[in-house]
């Protein structure tokens, strides 16, 4: 299983560590709290903030409830949604143990993006409950991140939030993952002097990311993808598909294949795993055209070992903070949604996707740029400020900004 943030926890027992673990002494207590904005010293300052003064600012909402966005935290708060079905690699844990995993990323929000997140976990999972619960608490909110919810139900879930909400709702485990995956690859293209419009590509997983990552790259220019599973190929020749993998046959694979991953993997110039350990072998990277891309994303173990893959790729990446080339989604969804909400966006497009990939691909000067080097790293200065100024960019010339500063 993977984890593109780096939070991969199959390597720490679900257990209570010793006393001095690291891990555990890090998350004691919890990793993020709230805190005031404005002092309350006296009766004055406690009249303004609440009784009387605050029944002002209820009503002036009341009658215009696009207020809240200037008078309330709404403007700066996203909710970091789960039902705990799909938490990292562990699988359905349910809601209470992946509340450190949605702490993670509300810290993330705030590092990285300057955005107040809270962990929502709800203990619901049918689909049409969770949409009905999350949609009642979206009030407060200014956007709604879901994570680590399982496929396919977080399809029809996302889908329905799209639906009945005016807020940006976001996926990041499809669509983090993908808008990386395209930065990544403008740049790899880059190193290896490949035209993006006429690569081969294998994605192996068709779960969420694998149709998040189809979906970018064919609207960044690629035609010609196969998406494989733990069967071989999704070809429309294959009987009992689910509903996600009848769209990617019909939408993929232009060349008409069907059979095992290797046959897909003959002259391809890009492999883009999602999946497990072991999808692909060296044998596999040696049917590869020359100058192969190979993105390894299963984490802590990707889809074949960098010892693997050694003289055999011009570029290879994976979703591990210790190896190079970290494909990690904290490089976009903070300034994905700082953008989303300085224009307040009633959603996330495609079009801001690609303006975030861009950006990040970009941060990476001609100086810097090397087989090694693709994606720059999480903590360069600046870079959540310019994806959320691409991304704001991008919501005003489409149409979905509420403001245009």
């Amino acid at each position: 299983m993977w984890d593109v943030e780096g939070e991969q926890m199959s390597e720490v027992p679900g257990q209570t560590g010793p006393a001095g673990d690291p891990v555990m002494d890090v998350h004691a207590g919890g990793k993020i709290s709230v805190s005031t904005k404005v002092a309350v010293k006296n009766r004055t300052d406690l009249s303004l903030v609440y009784t009387p003064g605050v029944a002002q600012v209820c009503l002036a909402i009341a009658q215009d409830p696009s207020l809240a966005y200037t008078l309330t935290i709404k403007k700066n708060s996203v909710a970091v949604v789960t039902d705990g079905t799909a938490v990292l690699g562990l699988g359905d844990i349910g809601p209470a143990a992946s509340l450190p995993v949605m702490e993670g990323k509300a810290m993330l929000f705030k590092e990285f993006g300057g955005v107040d997140a809270y962990p929502i976990c709800l203990d619901e999972k049918d689909p049409d409950k969770l949409v009905d619960a999350i949609v009642a608490l979206s009030v407060g909110f200014g956007g709604i991140n879901l994570e680590d919810i399982s496929a396919p139900r977080c399809f029809e879930i996302e889908g329905k939030l799209r639906q009945r909400l005016d807020i940006p709702v976001f996926h990041d485990d499809q669509h983090g993952t993908a808008v990386v995956t395209l930065a990544a690859l403008f740049n790899a293209v880059r190193v290896v002097n490949k035209p993006i419009e006429d690569l081969k590509v294998v994605i192996a997983g068709a779960g969420a990311a694998g149709v998040a990552i189809t979906r970018i790259l064919q609207s960044a220019g690629v035609s010609d993808i196969i998406v494989t599973d733990s069967v071989g190929i999704v070809s429309t020749a294959r009987k009992n598909l689910t509903s996600v993998k009848t769209w990617l046959a019909r939408h993929t694979n232009p060349r008409g294949l069907d059979g095992p991953v290797a046959k897909a993997m003959l002259g391809a110039d890009v492999f883009i795993g999602v999946s497990q350990p072991g999808a692909i072998t060296r044998e596999d990277l040696k049917g590869m055209a020359d100058k192969a891309i190979v993105f390894a994303m299963a984490n802590p173990v990707p889809e074949v070992g960098p010892e693997d893959a050694e003289g055999l790729t011009a570029v290879y990446a994976t979703g591990r903070s210790d190896l190079a080339n970290q494909i990690n989604n904290v490089l976009c969804f903070p300034g994905i949604f700082r953008g989303a909400l300085d224009v307040q966006a009633t959603e996330i497009n495609e079009a801001m996707k690609l303006a975030a990939a861009r950006a990040i691909a970009e941060a990476v000067s001609e100086e810097e740029l090397a087989a090694d080097f693709v994606v720059p790293s999480v903590f360069k200065p600046g870079l959540g400020d310019e994806v959320a100024a691409r991304v704001a960019q991008a919501a005003i010339d489409t149409g979905v900004a509420r403001l245009t500063p």
